[in-house]
């Protein structure tokens, strides 16, 4: 019986686990530079979305993926407002091979964040009197899929920091 119970704890603990611990918002950035003259012209906005993730390794088992979404809409040829969120989570990783653990924290953990940031973003930009910003979903799966491509075509080897 305490065979049994040792393979048991011995599998639990090899096992592989993920838990979210907690999502904040790290830094939150929002200019409105042509403002009041901007809501006196014709509306016809232009977006353009920067996307950037990051990783960072912290005590035991512990991650920090940052999510960082930038947002500039101009309307004509003058910035209507630039809006930046950087979306961060903890989360505890156990018991990954590492192109596992490389795929969770490159397209799992920021597909966990996404809806976070795009929600802050667009009470954000409400919040400033614009039209409300609503982000289309975004597949990190695929983002990951070709920074790996990249990365091994320039001979790089993805890492955690």
């Amino acid at each position: 019986m305490t065979d049994q119970q040792n393979t048991a704890a011995s599998e639990e603990e090899t096992a592989p686990q993920f838990s979210l611990q907690r999502i904040y918002v790290r830094d939150l950035s929002f200019e409105a530079p042509k403002s009041p003259a901007i809501f006196r012209q014709q509306w016809d906005p232009a977006v353009g979305l920067d996307l950037n993730t990051r990783q960072k390794a912290l005590e035991g088992d512990f991650y920090e993926v940052v999510l960082t979404l930038s947002v500039t809409v101009k309307n004509g040829e003058e910035v209507a407002f630039i809006a930046e969120v950087q979306q961060a989570g903890i989360f505890l990783i156990k018991n990954l091979d590492a192109a596992s653990m490389s795929h969770t924290l490159g397209a799992f953990c920021p597909n966990i964040l996404f809806p976070y940031a795009r929600e802050t973003l667009d009470s954000l930009v409400t919040r400033g009197s614009f039209p409300a910003l609503m982000l289309a979903p975004v597949n990190f799966d695929a983002l990951y899929a070709q920074e790996l491509q990249r990365m091994q075509e320039s001979g790089e080897t993805p890492t955690v920091q």
